[in-house]
This record gives C-alpha cells, sequence and structure tokens, in this order.
C-alpha cells in the first residue's frame, strides 16, 4: 500500500483517484475547493463525473498542508497552465523526497517546456525521487465504468516507471512501462491539437475521408517534431502516440475534438471556452507547436492551420482550402525523415 496525494479534482484526476482507491492504496485527493472536496468526500463529483459512485475510502481535501503531509507519492492532475503554480506550493510544504507523476498533456507556450521539465525545475533535485508520466488512450468517463484501458508509465529510471505500473494496475487498468519520455509527452500533448482539427472538419461536415487525413498526416506531423527533439520513432505507434490520437479524435469524450467541432460550426474561440466550461488543452498547446515547430524548424501544416484559425482570425473552411493547394509532396518522405 502506498500513500498517495492527487492534486487537482477534475474528471481525470478523480477517475484515477477512483482506480487508487479500489487498489487499496492509502489515499487523498485535493482540490483547490472546499465545497468539490466536501462533495467528493459525500462520493460524487457531479460537474466532471455525472451520475458516478466513488469509493467510501476515497477521501478529499482542500488543505494543501494536509494534502502534502499525507503523500510519498504526488500525482498532479492540474492543467498544464497550473503545473508551476502547484509545485511550487508543494515544495514549500514538503520535508521529504517524493516520487512525482504528472498526468496532464501540454507544452508550456514561450518557454516550449514540456511537464516533467517544469516540475523539476519548480521542486529541487533533493525533493524527487523521480518524475514518471503516465498516458495514453484513457476517457475518464470510462475508467469509473470500468472498461478496459490501457496506459504508458514512461520514465528514463526504470524502477520508478515500474513503481507507477504496480500502484495502478487492476483487472481493467493496465500499464505499460517506457523509457521514451520526451515521445510520451510530446505524444500526448500534441495530439489535442489533431483532435481540435478534426473537430473542426467534422463540424465543416467534410466527413470520414477528412478525419482519415488529418489523423494520418497529423500523426506524420507529430512523430516528425519528436524525433527532432529526441524522441523514439516507435514510441509514436504506440499507446501515447496512435493510440491517444485515436480516442482523442473519434469520441464524443474528447474535449479538443468537441471545442474543434463547434469552431466548426462558426463559434469563435471565446464562445467555445464560455460553453466548454472546462481547460481545453490543445489551443494552448497549439501556440507552443506552433513555437516549437519554428525552432526546430520542422514543417508541421495541420498545425499552423489551426494555429492561423485559433490566433489569426481565419475562418475554417480557408484554413482547409490552403492545406489541400499545397505544393506536391512524396508521402514517403516522411516515413524515411523518421528512420
Amino acid at each position: 500500500m502506498e500513500k498517495v496525494t492527487i492534486f487537482g479534482a477534475g474528471s481525470w484526476g478523480t477517475a484515477l483517484s477512483y482506480v487508487l482507491a479500489q487498489n487499496g492504496h492509502d489515499l487523498l485527493l485535493w482540490s483547490h475547493r472546499q465545497d468539490q472536496a466536501d462533495e467528493i468526500n459525500n462520493h460524487t463529483n457531479e460537474r466532471y463525473l455525472k451520475g458516478v459512485e466513488l469509493p467510501a475510502s476515497l477521501k478529499a481535501t482542500a488543505d494543501l498542508d494536509e494534502a502534502v503531509a499525507h503523500a510519498d507519492v504526488f500525482i498532479l492532475a492540474v492543467p498544464t497552465k497550473a503545473i508551476r503554480e502547484v509545485s511550487q506550493d508543494i515544495h514549500k510544504r514538503m520535508t521529504k523526497k517524493g516520487l512525482f507523476v504528472h498526468v496532464s498533456k501540454g507544452i508550456e507556450p514561450d518557454s516550449l517546456k514540456r511537464i516533467s521539465e517544469m516540475i523539476r525545475e519548480e521542486i529541487p533535485a533533493d525533493l524527487i525521487e523521480e518524475v514518471v508520466i503516465l498516458s495514453g488512450p484513457s476517457h475518464a468517463e470510462e475508467v469509473v465504468q470500468e472498461h478496459p484501458t490501457t496506459v504508458t508509465a514512461a520514465c528514463e529510471n526504470t524502477q520508478a516507471a515500474n513503481r507507477v505500473q504496480d500502484l495502478f494496475m487492476n483487472s481493467y487498468f493496465r500499464v505499460y512501462t517506457n523509457t521514451d519520455v520526451i515521445g510520451v509527452e510530446i505524444g500526448g500533448a500534441l495530439k489535442n491539437i489533431i483532435a481540435l482539427a478534426v473537430g473542426i472538419t467534422d463540424g465543416l461536415g467534410y466527413g470520414d475521408n477528412a478525419k482519415a487525413a488529418i489523423m494520418t498526416r497529423g500523426l506524420a506531423e507529430i512523430a516528425r517534431l519528436g524525433v527532432k527533439m529526441g524522441a523514439t520513432p516507435l514510441t509514436f505507434s504506440g499507446l501515447s502516440g496512435v493510440g491517444d490520437l485515436i480516442v482523442t479524435c473519434t469520441s464524443v469524450h474528447s474535449r479538443n475534438w468537441r471545442a474543434g467541432n463547434m469552431l466548426g460550426k462558426g463559434k469563435n474561440v471565446d464562445q467555445v471556452l464560455e460553453e466548454m466550461g472546462m481547460v481545453v488543452e490543445g489551443i494552448r498547446t497549439t501556440k507552443a507547436a506552433h513555437q516549437l515547430a519554428a525552432e526546430y524548424k520542422v514543417p508541421m501544416p495541420i498545425t499552423e492551420a489551426l494555429y492561423a484559425v485559433l490566433f489569426e482570425g481565419v475562418k475554417p473552411e480557408n484554413a482547409v482550402e490552403e492545406l489541400m493547394g499545397r505544393m506536391k509532396k512524396n508521402e514517403m518522405e516522411d516515413l524515411i525523415d523518421l528512420l
């Protein structure tokens, strides 16, 4: 049994709490809102997981001192934009080393840091046993229904990855390990961009041909950038690559797909975010990926088209027209570049 605190009581943080509570760990779920913590202690979190009864052993708190003091394993399940602030708050209260696990998917614009890098910048090395990434095709709504789900625990330190694997594994939640931290983080973050683009084409009514094209060419973009940054090409054929891409581009549970769908139907970004009422990581990540593409000199036409829609006011149908009208190319060039 491990002593674990999950920081962030949104849908994914709550779903992972459900798994760990069922696995018999000494678990505490931290929320920044007292009313939400009180609701979770009464076994529901209706805003994020409607109609789900949470395990009686799942305890929540809004007291950050209590949350930090409780844990040997710190799981960060907050949006990317909150990673630094929450890490700083945890650091101020730590008195011993801990194992850090992050389950968010994004890249910080401007600094272009991956989440594991942000955590290491905010928490001194003498307080970190390791940082492990948990990522893969995993909708919270299906995890709490105990539908079969498979993810990856990534860390260069295989012992730390194995510890996280043991923490979460059960009959419906299977965890593989991987040492390619860059590939797993880049795959998890950038698939949200492609899901937004797929949502836009669906909103425009372009059908399955367009969806298949965006997903396939989008995976090529993700892999092209990831490999340039130091990732292993095969990672993008795995759970945190094509696996996460499929589930995020094809499911009504996907926030990024839903946001893109609204954009395709004519709503602007502010209207979409207001209606969603939750974080859409792909919007912020599009800005970061646009900057990464320039820094690494990697062509990412789908990302650039989406950036134009989100940040330059280009109409979605015009962005699609621009994509279709690009100069001719041999498909194999991308695959050769990855070898």
